[in-house]
């Protein structure tokens, strides 16, 4: 069966190293479309419009950073992984990065380890697009620590209604008990760690 080409959204103000990942990516036997941005407002357009699959993004851009960029992408596609392709990043940024968010990084001088990456992060990403809008929202109180009551509160639904989309969410994402929602949420960071 033919994988779908992927959507792969390039947050990258080099047009010449954009090239470098492009030609990795095709190296590398991926099927994918591309599209490079370099502001902030080009980014939300893109995230919104392209629809990536994947974010690949440089760590510092003289407007934009991958900083800024975690903080945007789980607000509008929430499945979309983002992995930080940098030429340099020291020890401490590395850990920024992954704190805020970032599924993994790839330093432009190892460019091979791409594929890889890519194919990881949007393994345990996957799931969460068998989710309905609802039942994200759900997933994402709940790991927040809401209980089902505050939930229901909250969205102005009722108790029911909650249980029924969290055990909806349970049986597609294949968890079967609620700290496992919650590990699965902070894991994907649809909440951070110290939620």
């Amino acid at each position: 069966m033919r994988q779908p080409t992927l959507r792969i959204l390039l947050l990258e103000d080099s047009p010449a190293d954009a090239e470098l990942v492009t030609l990795e990516l095709r190296h590398a036997g991926l099927d994918a479309v591309t599209q490079r941005v370099d502001t902030e407002d080009a980014f939300v357009r893109a995230v919104r419009d392209f629809a990536p699959d994947v974010v690949l993004s440089d760590h510092s851009l003289a407007q934009f950073n991958s900083t800024a960029a975690l903080r945007l992408l789980p607000t509008i596609r929430p499945a979309t992984p983002l992995i930080v392709v940098a030429g340099a990043l020291d020890a401490q940024t590395v850990v920024d990065c992954l704190k805020a968010g970032a599924e993994d990084y790839v330093l432009k001088g190892n460019l091979s380890r791409l594929r890889s990456a890519i194919d990881a992060a949007l393994a345990v990403r996957r799931p969460l697009e068998r989710l309905s809008p609802r039942q994200l929202e759900v997933l994402r109180l709940l790991a927040q620590g809401y209980s089902t009551r505050e939930i229901a509160r909250r969205l102005k639904l009722s108790v029911k209604t909650i249980e029924t989309h969290r055990a909806e969410a349970m049986k597609r994402l294949d968890i079967h008990e609620i700290a496992g929602l919650v590990r699965y949420a902070v894991r994907v960071r649809l909440i951070s760690a110290e939620s």
